[in-house]
């Protein structure tokens, strides 16, 4: 039996469906509302409007759940490869052996970017945040790839583009830190997989050629799985939005990556790592930190605590955390930051202000952690994430284009402006 849900305004009463999800999540379906009601919802930053119905993520985060198409991250984390949990994502099942197979080899040959794409490259700034580079050169590849009108648009291009994407991004990526290093750039190579090939072509060089290292890339593994997909996100909405118009795939990407480039969203886990060497540069004790986050007239802020959608221990954080403590024990890393984050969490765990507000560790908290030991910069962490929720961007445009009946993007606001004005000449203005 459906349920509805009754609105009330000036004597009058409107009913309007409720939809319920596969896991029981319930919301109201007001399209229709302004039309017969003459209202609109007034709802900042969208923190309780449904935007989309999707079969692709679910989150509980009471509960501190995360799945992808039904599957737990913490399974797929420990069992699964970024491919797999690639081709997951975008076409809605773990791929066979011969769909992996097919899958890998054609992101090893679409791996290699333009040549003349280099010119592009090489004429960025050096102090250009490889953040900047990497929108601009994901743009760029309609440019240089131009099969990617939506309306001509069939199965065959659409799975050359994504995984072109997918494929291509982590080459960017290593050809922007090359740069910035001044060092040549490393071609890829079709003997190493996904993840060591990223590795290989931000490490290997001439003076120092790169000893694969089978911890490190599990670890990477690891990570780009964990960041390949969260729902309805900032970066991820972007994407649905800018596609709503018809945008190519290239161009409703490139705004996901400036969307992931703010402090708030994919730049937290480097203001993270920036806040624990700022404890550690001041020699704070873990208990003054403490302090500081709990005052409110302090302006320090602790990055790393705390999610808009968790209300408990992010589940991604806890893949990190044991990930973190077995490479380090491993590989017997001494990380004064580390032992910093440690003590921060034992001491956030226990503390009523903490516990009330739900102030857990997140994923950023180990994340930049973990990137540190392998020895990627800073500046590259958010780079990082953009090649780990590539396939979860490029699931969700793919969604909204097979639901049929796409409707462009159109926000409604309550206008809070000056009423109807004159026009005043500038001889008479005061």
């Amino acid at each position: 039996m459906s349920e509805n849900a009754e609105i009330r305004y000036q004597g009058q009463s409107w009913e309007f469906p409720v939809v319920v999800g596969t896991e029981n999540e319930k919301g109201i379906d007001i399209q229709k509302l302004r039309d017969r009601t003459g209202l609109v919802t007034l709802d900042n930053g969208y923190q309780n409007t449904g935007s989309t119905k999707s079969a692709i993520t679910f989150i509980d985060g009471d509960k501190g759940i995360l799945r992808y198409r039904g599957y737990p991250i913490e399974e797929l984390a420990q069992k699964a490869t970024f491919p797999e949990t690639a081709y997951l994502l975008i076409y809605g099942e773990l791929p066979t052996a011969e769909q992996l197979r097919i899958f890998r080899q054609r992101l090893t040959e679409n791996s290699m970017i333009h040549e003349d794409m280099l010119h592009f490259l090489t004429g960025m700034p050096p102090s250009a945040h490889p953040m900047g580079i990497l929108s601009s050169m994901v743009n760029a590849l309609a440019l240089f790839y131009p099969r990617f009108y939506v309306e001509d648009m069939d199965a065959a291009t659409f799975d050359q583009m994504a995984v072109s994407l997918i494929s291509k991004v982590r080459t960017i990526a290593a050809f922007s830190y090359k740069k910035s290093i001044g060092e040549p750039f490393v071609y890829p190579r079709a003997d190493k997989t996904y993840c060591a090939n990223f590795l290989n072509m931000m490490f290997d060089s001439h003076a120092k050629p790169y000893s694969e290292d089978p911890l490190f890339i599990e670890a990477l593994n690891a990570l780009l799985i964990v960041h390949a997909d969260h729902e309805q996100n900032c970066s991820t909405s972007t994407v649905r939005l800018v596609g709503s118009s018809y945008a190519n795939l290239y161009a409703s990407i490139c705004a996901g990556i400036c969307a992931l480039w703010g402090p708030l969203h994919g730049g937290a886990n480097q203001k993270a790592m920036e806040t624990l060497s700022m404890i550690q540069k001041n020699g704070w004790t873990a208990e003054q930190v403490i302090a500081k986050a709990k005052d409110k007239k302090d302006l320090f802020l602790l990055h790393g605590f705390g999610h808009r959608v968790y209300k408990s221990y992010d589940p991604r954080a806890k893949v990190l955390k044991n990930l973190v403590e077995r490479v380090f024990s491993t590989k017997n890393i001494q990380d004064p930051l580390l032992n910093i984050a440690l003590e921060l969490e034992q001491l956030a765990l226990k503390d009523e202000y903490f516990i009330e507000r739900k102030l857990y560790p997140n994923v950023d908290f180990y994340s930049g952690i973990l990137y540190r030991a392998m020895g990627i910069p800073e500046d590259m962490f958010t780079v990082m994430f953009a090649i780990g929720r590539m396939p979860g961007w490029i699931a969700h445009w793919k969604e909204m284009h097979d639901e049929g009946n796409l409707k462009i993007g159109r926000p409604r606001q309550i206008y809070t402006g000056p009423t109807v004005r004159s026009f005043v000449p500038k001889e008479e203005r005061v």
